[in-house]
C-alpha cells in the first residue's frame, strides 16, 4: 500500500520542540507508563551504578523509572514547560538539561546508557544517531521505546480510529515506529527488539485526558466537541464496574551499540 503525502512528512518538521507546551499537565497526569520487565532488559547487563542520557525527556516519566533502579541520569528537554514539570517530580538522581537529540551539548563518550521514550520520531534521525554515537561510550547501548497502541484490543482500536479521525490522520498516528532508521544506520548496529504488554487503567476523566495529551488532538471548536463526544460514549460501551477502562499497549524495546570506528 502507498503511502501518502502526509504519512510521509518527516515529523522532526513539525514543530516537535513547541507543540507539546500546552499539553503538560495532562501529560503530566495520564500518560501512561512503562512496564517493569522493559526496564529490567534496557539495564541488563550493566553494573550499577552507570550514567545516562534521557533524551525527549518531556515531563520525566522515564527518567523517575530509570532513577529509581540507582541510575544517574541526565535528562534531555528542550521544552521549557516540559521540563520545569519534570524537574518538579525530579528525584536526586535526575539532572535536567537544556538541549536537542540532535545536539545534546554533552561530551564525548561521557554516558554508558542512551535512552528514548515515546521520542524518537520526533528527531532528525540522521544528525541525531550521529549525536548519540558522539556521547556514548565505545561499551555503552543505546535504547528506544515506544508504547505502540495494540490494535488487536477492541477498546484500543476503537480509541486509536477516534484519535486518528480527530486528528485528520495525523502523521504521528501513522507512523509512530522509525525503526527503519535504526535498522539502516551506519552509527549504531545490532538492534534486537524485544516486546512487553502495558495496560493503561483509566475512569473517564482519565480517558479523555490521555487523549488531550496527544499533541496532534484538537483542544477547540467542532472536531473538539466531537471527540470529546466519541470519548464519552466510547467509555460508557466499555468502562467496567469498577468505572475503569483499560488502553493496551505493546511496549517495544530496540537495543543497539554504537559502530565504533
Amino acid at each position: 500500500m502507498n503511502k501518502t503525502n502526509k504519512e510521509l512528512t518527516p515529523l522532526h518538521t513539525l514543530n516537535p520542540l513547541n507543540r507539546f507546551s500546552d499539553r503538560v499537565e495532562d501529560y503530566v497526569k495520564y500518560r501512561p507508563s512503562y512496564p517493569d520487565a522493559a526496564i529490567d532488559k534496557i539495564l541488563e547487563n550493566f553494573t550499577l551504578p552507570i550514567a545516562a542520557a534521557d533524551i525527549g525527556a518531556g515531563t520525566g516519566i522515564s527518567s523517575r523509572l530509570l532513577a529509581s533502579r540507582g541510575v544517574k541520569i541526565i535528562a534531555i528537554e528542550p521544552n521549557a514547560e516540559m521540563r520545569n514539570a519534570g524537574i518538579g517530580g525530579a528525584t536526586s538522581l535526575v539532572e535536567w538539561k537544556d538541549g536537542t537529540a540532535e545536539a545534546t551539548n554533552l561530551p564525548d563518550a561521557s554516558v554508558d546508557l542512551i535512552t528514548c521514550f515515546q521520542a524518537f520520531h520526533w528527531f532528525n534521525p540522521e544528525a541525531t544517531l550521529a549525536e548519540f554515537q558522539r556521547i556514548l561510550k565505545p561499551s555503552g547501548k543505546l535504547a528506544v521505546v515506544w508504547n505502540n497502541r495494540d490494535r488487536n484490543d477492541k477498546f484500543t482500536a476503537e480509541y486509536s480510529r477516534i484519535i486518528s479521525a480527530a486528528s485528520n490522520n495525523h502523521p504521528a498516528e501513522s507512523r509512530m515506529k522509525t525503526v527503519e532508521y535504526l535498522t539502516e544506520t551506519t552509527y549504531f548496529n545490532n538492534f534486537c527488539e524485544y516486546t512487553f504488554v502495558n495496560q493503561q487503567e483509566l475512569d473517564e476523566s482519565g480517558l479523555i485526558g490521555r487523549a488531550m495529551s496527544s499533541s496532534y488532538v484538537p483542544r477547540e471548536g467542532e472536531a473538539y466537541e466531537q471527540v470529546i463526544s466519541e470519548l464519552e460514549n466510547l467509555y460508557q460501551q466499555f468502562k467496567n464496574q469498577q468505572g475503569f477502562v483499560y488502553m493496551t499497549y505493546c511496549t517495544s524495546v530496540y537495543i543497539g551499540e554504537p559502530v565504533n570506528n
